[in-house]
């Protein structure tokens, strides 16, 4: 997990938006929420639209599993809270530092399922699952899992 990896520090990125004419702005620090308050208080200083997010670690089967070689793989999923969702978000990212912990603090798509609402997910990066599926050439693999978990579900 990396800490203070961003370009730009919270002020001087606001500050730029506003001078963008930019209304909303979003933070999503990987694995953590620890400038979310210091950013929030900064956007509504300057009359910009604070979105809280993160950028979870997906744990590849279950949160609790630490097997080498299978477990120190993760997906990355950002999660952007609607007001409703910041209370799930942090219930999230809090298990993820204190249960999901194997190099990185990870959650698993149970507790995801589980504390889902108002939560709006992204696919992140190429580290997210889908980007990884499509770089293997196996998209249709994950679609045809993602149609047969849906059903089941």
């Amino acid at each position: 997990m990396l800490l203070l990896d961003g370009a730009a520090s919270i002020k001087n990125l606001v500050k730029r938006a506003k001078e963008l004419g930019m209304t909303s702005l979003a933070i999503t620090d990987h694995g953590t929420m620890y400038g979310v308050i210091d950013f929030y208080k900064e956007c509504k200083i300057n009359n910009i639209k604070p979105i809280l997010g993160c950028e979870v670690y997906v744990a590849p089967r279950k949160q609790s599993d630490r097997v080498p070689h299978q477990d120190e793989a993760n997906y990355h999923l950002v999660l952007l809270a609607t007001n409703e969702g910041y209370q799930n978000l942090m219930k999230l990212v809090s298990a993820a530092q204190l249960d999901g912990i194997y190099y990185k603090p990870r959650v698993d798509k149970d507790l995801l399922r589980e504390h889902s609402k108002g939560l709006i997910a992204l696919s992140a990066c190429l580290g997210g699952e889908v980007p990884q599926y499509i770089l293997a050439d196996k998209f249709e693999l994950f679609e045809l899992r993602e149609r047969v978990r849906q059903i089941l579900i």
